[in-house]
Formats: structure tokens, C-alpha cells, sequence
């Protein structure tokens, strides 16, 4: 079975073809770094654009390094929520024009869906129940999967989500765009304890909280150039980064481990941007051997936003409807910004 995925939910335009569930064969990446870096972010009217200018040009490369044509496609997967409304439009209108032109059944997939479906990617075999930890840009969710397509969401951020954090902290700290990879970077050359940014505790709640924590090392920052600037010395910058970034990934792996606490499961899933981040990585796959359960996370491509992680969760999702699978069926794909994950 061959899956068509389209992704355009933010700053990144992706095309991919997935065979079955994890038969990767091709996976396009189009970054608009450039274009949002005078701006410190991302400009939305301007990552509609990029989309626009990219996507079909993509669409030709991938049937040229795959030398198939649109009528040996089985199936195409389009991100249709939650993300940037015109950005998700470019994405949606190419995937039912495909499906139109060429009679092949389209599935609508939800954004945190598919960075869950990552993890299969890597990892087809994996066992449920899995509790899945979605960090990004957008989303701090604790996730228990029963099945695919069957979850419930343990926890959620109540304010900015870690990814937000870490972009806005590195913003703060005059580093470039991309602000998450920068501030790892940049916290690899300073002391972890230097500052002592108290991460927010929600217990019992598996919520998350980051406004806090991304403002006090704002704050650090301001009083760190206040005092060079009179009294001279060298710069904060790298210890406040791994101050921060340590208190970040303190109060992750703590909601995972009372997650882990509280309810059984098989498999740990990791997944989303800040899943490339090295030093997380490592702690919670440290949380995960000492609860007894599997861990997985994709590989760092596979974190950011991308279309086979879209291809995947739309695979698993089709196969789940059976009658899709008998005749041609145009799907509404209803565009709804505020989608929210499918709770079971």
C-alpha cells in the first residue's frame, strides 16, 4: 500500500511516500528558517506563501526520485489540524485536488497524531498500552495509547507549551532561529546549576507549566546584561540556557514518571520537536529503563514537523475504516484549526 502524506501545519513544507506502515521511500523537507529569521519567528502570511511556492515543486521531485504515477497511489494523508490556518489550507487543497483528479481516497490527520505515529516509523512493533510524551512547539501532552487510534490524554501544558519555552527563552538570550537546537547547543558551554529556575509542580495533576520558568530565565537574562554592562565580566548566556534547559527537562521527566507510576504500560513513546533535543533524550530514556518499560523515540528527523510521520498516522487511521477501503469516497476534511487529538 502506497500512502501520499502532505504536511503545512507551521514553517515546513513536506511530501512523503510511505510504504505499508514504515516503508519509508521518500521524505521531502522544504525549511523556511531563513524566510522568519529577520523576524524572530514565524510570520504566518508569510509561511502560507513558502507553502504555496514549494509544495508542488516537491510533489514533481518525489515522483521523480520515486518514478511513480499519481494513479499508483493508494491513499493520500493530509495534516489538517491544528496549526496555522493558511498554512493548513495550502496542504488540504493539494490533497483533495489529488484525490479528486485521481479518484484515490484522502484521510485527514491530526498534527499530534502523527507525531505519535513517528514512533512506529521507528519502531513498527511496538507494544500497548504505550504512554506517549508529544513535545513541540505547539503541544506538551502526556498521552496513554491503547491502540492505534485509541487515546486519552493524561496531561496537557496550561500555558506555553516546552517547545514555545525554549524559543522564546533562546529569543530572549539573543540567539538565531531555530531558537530550540540553538539553546541545546549554547547550553552545552555553561553550568546547569549556575541559576536555580524552579520548575512548576501541578501535582497531582499531569499538567505542564512553562510561562513561569520561560520567564524567570528572561528575567536572569535582563539582571545578567544589567551587570556586565556596569560592572563589566563575562556573559550568562550559556549558563542560563543550561539552567533553563535543565529545569525544563526536570519537570518533563517528573510528570513521566508519576505517569509511569500510575499506570501500566508496555512502551514509553517519545515524539515531537523537542524530542532531538540530546539531553532530554537521554533522561527520560534513564525514566523509562528504571520503570521496566520499552523506550522509543524516532530518529531526530523524524521529530520535527514532517510528512512521513502524516503518512503513517493517515495509514493506521484508513485501515481502521473499512469501507473506504471498497469504493472512492471524497473526503469533506472539514477545516477546523482547533482539532483536537481523538480521545477513546
Amino acid at each position: 500500500m502506497l500512502t501520499l502524506g502532505i504536511e503545512t501545519s507551521c514553517d515546513e513544507t513536506s511530501v512523503a511516500l510511505l510504504r505499508d506502515e514504515a516503508d519509508i521511500l521518500v521524505n521531502l523537507i522544504a525549511s523556511q528558517v531563513d524566510a522568519h529569521q529577520l523576524f524572530g519567528g514565524v510570520v504566518p502570511e508569510i509561511a502560507s506563501r513558502k507553502h504555496l511556492e514549494v509544495l508542488n515543486p516537491l510533489l514533481a521531485q518525489l515522483q521523480k526520485e520515486t518514478a511513480i504515477q499519481w494513479q499508483d497511489i493508494d491513499l493520500v494523508a493530509v495534516t489538517h489540524g491544528p496549526g496555522l490556518v493558511g498554512a493548513l489550507l495550502v496542504g488540504v487543497a493539494a490533497a483533495k485536488g489529488l484525490s479528486y483528479a485521481y479518484r484515490i481516497p484522502c484521510q485527514p490527520v491530526n498534527h499530534i497524531e502523527g507525531h505519535i505515529a513517528s514512533n512506529f516509523l521507528a519502531r513498527p512493533d511496538l507494544k500497548f498500552p504505550m504512554l506517549c510524551l508529544v513535545v513541540s512547539g505547539g503541544h506538551s501532552d502526556l498521552i496513554l495509547m491503547r491502540d492505534h487510534g485509541v487515546y486519552e490524554r493524561l496531561g496537557k501544558t496550561r500555558d506555553d507549551a516546552v517547545g514555545e519555552a525554549f524559543d522564546k527563552v533562546a529569543r530572549a538570550l539573543g540567539l538565531p532561529l531555530p531558537g530550540g537546537p540553538w539553546l541545546e547547543k549554547t547550553a552545552r558551554e555553561g553550568d546547569p546549576r549556575a541559576f536555580e529556575f524552579t520548575p512548576a509542580n501541578l501535582e497531582p495533576s499531569l499538567d505542564f507549566s512553562y510561562s513561569g520558568l520561560k520567564t524567570a530565565a528572561a528575567q536572569a537574562m535582563q539582571k545578567s546584561v544589567k551587570v556586565q554592562n556596569e560592572q563589566g565580566g563575562e556573559s550568562r548566556v550559556a549558563d542560563i540556557a543550561a539552567s533553563f534547559q535543565r529545569s525544563a527537562i526536570r519537570q518533563l521527566r517528573r510528570n513521566v514518571e508519576r505517569a509511569l507510576e500510575r499506570y501500566p504500560v508496555a512502551t514509553f513513546g517519545l515524539c515531537g520537536g523537542v524530542a532531538a533535543n540530546g539531553a532530554l533524550r537521554e533522561e527520560l530514556k534513564q525514566a523509562a529503563e528504571a520503570a521496566g518499560v520499552d523506550f522509543v523515540v524516532p530518529d531526530k528527523v523524524l521529530c520535527t514537523d514532517n510528512a512521513a510521520m502524516i503518512a503513517a498516522a493517515g495509514y493506521y487511521r484508513f485501515l481502521a475504516r473499512p469501507e473506504a477501503q471498497q469504493h472512492f469516497s471524497l473526503e469533506t476534511l472539514e477545516f477546523d484549526t482547533h482539532s483536537l487529538l481523538p480521545v477513546a
